[in-house]
């Protein structure tokens, strides 16, 4: 739980601040690589983590993406620049990498079916209490001039955090020794840095058909199909591409895929969206997207009893739909900014997203062995760090491009313009994610409870 506090204030604790930070160092077009990196770093570190946890445990992984997340926030609240805080964003990624997915692993380890429905409300609480406290210490740094203070409070965070799982959490030594497939996670890299290099500087640094976008969308798909050939041959591939080929896994990462990109849609924009239409200050702005953030646990919290009672599908279809709409709703009022409106809409999207997160892993996770779990988490954990990453650039293209055909990012009609744009890519992916949960198999949790 300490652990997950780390990654669940820094989900929410940025975005108010990005109008501070861009005053203070520059560079309106580069905000969007201040998430774009952060969570590539922890997509591509996701599987190797994965890996490493099955030769020698759990608890070491998460202790070093602790470390590395600590060394991350010093570094970022020293920035001098926004190319350096974009640098020590992927320190921080790095460590996030780590962290995220050992967390539920370890949780999926200790906990039966069953009672994973009780832990997730104690998970979903750490989410409901940082949902609050992000973007409100957020706010309040960001109108005291003082944002580095938004990583350095990450500071004690982690150290307790360390100190207590060094202390408590006793792990089983394990002796089985694994092959690390590091072609595989070069390449990985390569293909998902060369395509969401192309779509944040499209239309941007560059036009879109034009040699700087060819030579990184053609280099990121070459590396990415080049990565599918090699996990095909691999003895123990970073991204096992065979569970796929099971209709739970698949259509559960796909749906992290989603969630993952409608979170960040919401949760990266939409106080820029409000600060810059309506003049706001951060402190409000954040607590309008803290409901988006609140929902989810709310949810999460309760979604247990009706999974045992419905099943990992229809639980999930029931989030994904409420979900759907919400993103719908708010596409259709984005024209007239209104943080009430939004702070609903958010809650409502929110709490959809809590029905559907936590029954996609704990299906997949629990249709698998022992052996099995930290790949199947990992691969969770990875769709939604993807999703996250694609989606704010994809996002971000979309912003950028509206903004550089209107009147700038100063214009307040040009933001309204340009987050209409972005919502309206929330709500159709909000759809596609409803039509891929669709395809999970019917199911009955008994059939998980071994």
């Amino acid at each position: 739980m300490l652990s997950t506090g780390l990654i669940a204030i820094d989900a929410t604790i940025l975005a108010t601040a990005v109008p501070s930070i861009v005053r203070d160092l520059g560079s309106y077009q580069q905000f969007p690589w201040l998430f774009s990196v952060y969570l590539l770093a922890q997509a591509v570190s996701v599987p190797i983590y994965s890996r490493f946890a099955d030769t020698v445990g759990r608890k070491p992984i998460i202790l070093l993406g602790i470390a590395l997340f600590l060394l991350g926030s010093i570094l970022c609240g020293l920035a001098w620049s926004m190319p350096a805080l974009i640098a020590f964003r992927v320190v921080q990624g790095l460590g996030a990498g780590a962290v995220a997915p050992m967390s539920m692993t370890i949780v999926g380890d200790i906990y039966t079916v069953a009672e994973r429905a009780k832990v997730q409300g104690y998970i979903a609480s750490v989410w409901a209490v940082s949902s609050v406290v992000g973007p409100a210490l957020g706010g309040v740094f960001a109108q005291l001039d003082a944002w580095r203070w938004i990583f350095l409070i990450n500071i004690p965070l982690c150290l307790l955090a360390a100190w207590v799982l060094l202390r408590r959490y006793k792990e089983q030594k394990q002796t089985q020794r694994h092959r690390i497939d590091y072609l595989g996670a070069v390449l990985l890299t390569v293909g998902l840095t060369g395509v969401i290099l192309g779509l944040l500087e499209g239309g941007n640094a560059w036009e879109w058909l034009s040699a700087p976008s060819a030579l990184c969308f053609g280099a990121g798909i070459a590396a990415l199909v080049l990565f599918a050939l090699v996990e095909r041959r691999a003895p123990e591939p970073i991204v096992d591409l065979r569970l796929v080929s099971r209709r739970l896994i698949l259509t559960t990462t796909l749906v992290s895929l989603g969630v993952g990109a409608l979170m960040i849609g919401v949760t990266s924009f939409a106080p820029t969206y409000l600060e810059g239409s309506l003049g706001i200050v951060p402190l409000l702005s954040g607590l309008a997207v803290a409901a988006l953030t609140l929902g989810w646990p709310i949810a999460a919290a309760n979604v247990g009893r009706l999974y045992l009672r419905i099943g990992f599908r229809r639980t999930t279809l029931i989030g994904m739909s409420i979900a759907s709409v919400a993103a719908i709703v708010l596409a259709s009022v984005a024209s007239w900014p209104n943080p009430y409106v939004l702070a609903v809409i958010a809650f409502v999207l929110g709490f959809g997203l809590g029905w559907s997160a936590a029954p996609t892993l704990i299906a997949a996770q629990s249709s698998v062995e022992w052996g099995e779990r930290g790949a199947v988490t990992g691969m969770n954990a990875f769709a939604r760090s993807a999703g996250s990453a694609v989606g704010v650039a994809v996002f971000g293209a979309i912003s950028n491009a509206i903004i550089s055909q209107g009147a700038g990012p100063d214009d307040p009609g040009t933001i309204v313009h340009a987050s209409v744009g972005v919502f309206i890519a929330v709500a159709v992916t909000a759809l596609l994610t409803l039509l891929a949960a669709s395809f999970m198999p019917r199911d009955r949790v008994e059939s998980y409870s071994g």
